[in-house]
């Protein structure tokens, strides 16, 4: 193709929104230089609120870039949108910055469009950095038996199936050129005039599905969508979202059904099937979630089973010594009762195991028997043999501790500690590197995470993020511990930030000067603590406790104020309402006031809540956070009576 030199107007409109990926983002403006050859190309940026400094530090080294700076993440499809309105280009191309274009990729396919007018948008071949082949860069639409293939794992099975691999198109070779539903938003090569048409992305999305979307209204409107091999690009995949607060799980299943609502609004059962799959998908997340304590679980109930086994033959001279009736029962409420007490006690999925926990909850398992055995006399073979059991349970765990402790000491020994300081004043620069001096080999400083979205002036440090992005960069960096050096931050939200949002068992250090680092360590050691502070709302144990006494507060209320409801006033029946909401799991008994139940993830509204104590002229939007605030951060069951006594009282 020969190109019009003499032609001023603009071939190709690069479209990028950048989010924190400010050296992704470099990478991909290079290669954008070397592959546009003589094609007169118009590059705009749409920065998306970082927090890496990326305008300011990308501006002088590419001037012929148009950068707009926004104020706020306004998410995807709304920052592209704004560059979209303004493009001049026959072409436009939506590019993701964590990419790298070949030097032949826009040539080629500003060549392809131009011999195939039916095509309205085109994606090429997208690669990961190992150069395997990414399955997204084309697909099909999530029609209801795709969907329900694709989330139920049946593509997965059956990957050269034409019938169940339709979403990802597997059965389809890479080395050929052919028509697609749907492509790729990470680099998207569309006509202008088509793209303008059409009204840019859907703006309800977001983050993900925004592409399925505009590739799914291009078609109904008689456009073609091309899968071009000839040319390729590399795609660092998920940059942007890893160095983000976004939960882009969460966020890809509501795009998924704001694009089913949208285009099979008609198919109730297909919505059905949708959310059963996401809700099937969410159980497996939280099994594996846990999915280190399972062995010791297991092995656990084996010592129980095994030690009264043993009792028996020591009493009774057989290993199952019992009367015939009493088998299973006896061996099932034995494992039941003992992994209750371990988990009532915070032995289980809480992190780490400690001989401590385990004595506490032998202390609570014999206790249970022995009152089992006075009730059910029918069972109540001997008490020696319960508390033979218990002892050499107690025994063989809190061995397993001690290996288990034995092992993990030679594993940190043999494993580097990785350290990162929290920090933006003169303190962390000092503190750095004075602990940069005294580590020796011991641990691995990352980095340095900002408190704020100012870069420090003459910083020497590497910077690894920002607190926003807290467990996003403890995750990425695999960090082990964090030092914060600023006496006004809230160590206290820092940890609910890393509980919530990451599964690593961070050890958290106050230190403004290296001996108090040294103090801390020490003390972290000798205690074997993980975090300083585990926030209650977000363990299991009370989780589980929690949901149960609101179920059976929630009953009880409901049973009693079900005739009252029928004859008595509003307020009533609005209180009614509000314990069918405690019964189904949206409220809790006692819980956060509603009004900013956005901002406390984990805490439910309650129909009982500090802010019920305050007159109504005292309740302000300030001082429902900080109750709410007071309420997560140091919830306990003990705090749900006291709530629940001294509203009774003042009732």
């Amino acid at each position: 193709m020969s190109i019009d030199l003499k032609n001023k107007d603009v071939d190709i409109s690069i479209v990028i929104v950048n989010y924190n990926v400010r050296d992704f983002l470099k990478s991909c403006l290079i290669s954008i230089e070397a592959a546009k050859k003589d094609l007169n190309i118009e590059t705009i940026v749409v920065d998306n609120h970082s927090v890496d400094n990326s305008v300011e530090y990308l501006k002088p080294q590419f001037p012929k870039v148009k950068f707009i700076a926004l104020p706020e993440n306004i998410g995807f499809a709304r920052a592209n949108n704004i560059a979209i309105k303004e493009v001049q280009g026959r072409y436009t191309l939506i590019l993701n910055p964590d990419t790298i274009l070949n030097e032949d990729t826009l040539v080629k396919m500003l060549e392809y469009m131009d011999s195939n007018p039916e095509v309205w948008i085109a994606g090429c071949k997208i690669l990961n950095p190992d150069m395997s082949f990414q399955l997204a860069c084309r697909r099909g639409f999530p029609t209801p038996f795709v969907s329900f293939s694709k989330l139920f794992g049946l593509q997965a099975l059956f990957p050269k199936s034409k019938l169940f691999a339709r979403y990802n198109q597997t059965f389809r070779p890479i080395d050929e050129t052919y028509y697609v539903d749907a492509i790729m938003g990470a680099f998207m090569f569309a006509r202008t005039d088509k793209l303008q048409s059409l009204g840019g992305f859907d703006e309800d999305f977001f983050m993900y599905g925004e592409d399925l979307d505009l590739c799914y209204r291009a078609n109904q409107l008689g456009g073609k969508i091309a899968y071009y091999h000839e040319t390729s690009i590399i795609h660092y995949k998920g940059e942007s979202t890893k160095r983000s607060s976004i939960n882009e799980i969460k966020h890809f299943y509501e795009a998924m059904e704001i694009f089913v609502h949208k285009h099979y609004a008609s198919s109730k059962i297909f919505l059905l099937f949708l959310k059963l799959g996401i809700f099937l998908r969410s159980i497996l997340a939280y099994f594996f979630k846990y999915s280190k304590d399972y062995p010791i679980i297991l092995a656990d109930l084996a010592i129980v089973i095994s030690s009264l086994m043993i009792s028996t033959k020591i009493r009774f001279e057989e290993f199952l010594g019992f009367p015939e009736y009493a088998y299973p029962t006896v061996i099932i409420v034995i494992a039941i009762v003992s992994f209750s007490s371990l988990f009532s006690v915070g032995e289980y999925f809480e992190g780490e195991h400690s001989i401590r926990k385990v004595l506490y909850g032998s202390m609570i398992s014999f206790f249970v028997l022995s009152a089992l055995t006075y009730f059910f006399k029918a069972y109540a073979f001997s008490r020696g043999v319960v508390l033979m059991t218990v002892t050499f349970s107690l025994a063989l765990t809190s061995l397993l501790r001690l290996i288990m402790m034995f092992f993990k000491s030679l594993s940190q020994k043999s494993s580097t500690r990785k350290i990162a300081i929290i920090g933006s004043n003169s303190i962390t620069s000092h503190f750095y590197n004075e602990l940069n001096k005294y580590k020796d080999g011991k641990f691995e400083l990352v980095g340095r995470i900002l408190t704020s979205n100012d870069y420090p002036e003459n910083n020497d440090i590497p910077i690894i993020g920002n607190l926003e992005f807290l467990a996003n960069n403890i995750d990425e960096f695999g960090i082990n511990e964090l030092i914060v050096c600023e006496r006004n931050l809230n160590i206290d939200n820092i940890i609910l930030e890393i509980q919530r949002k990451s599964s690593k068992n961070i050890r958290v250090h106050y230190a403004e000067r290296l001996d108090e680092f040294v103090a801390s360590d020490i003390i972290n050691k000798i205690s074997d603590n993980g975090p300083l502070i585990q926030h209650k709302l977000l363990l299991l144990r009370y989780k589980l406790a929690k949901r149960l006494s609101d179920i059976f507060v929630s009953i009880c209320a409901l049973t009693i104020f079900l005739p009252i409801t029928l004859i008595k006033s509003r307020q009533e029946k609005d209180l009614f309402k509000k314990l069918l909401k405690v019964l189904s799991g949206k409220y809790s008994f006692v819980g956060i006031h509603s009004q900013n139940y956005i901002r406390n993830f984990n805490a439910k509204p309650g129909i009982l809540n500090l802010a019920n104590f305050l007159p109504q002229e005292q309740i302000t939007d300030n001082v429902i956070q900080q109750l709410n605030d007071y309420y997560e951060q140091n919830y306990s069951l003990s705090l749900d009576f006291d709530i629940f006594l001294k509203s009774i009282i003042s009732f």
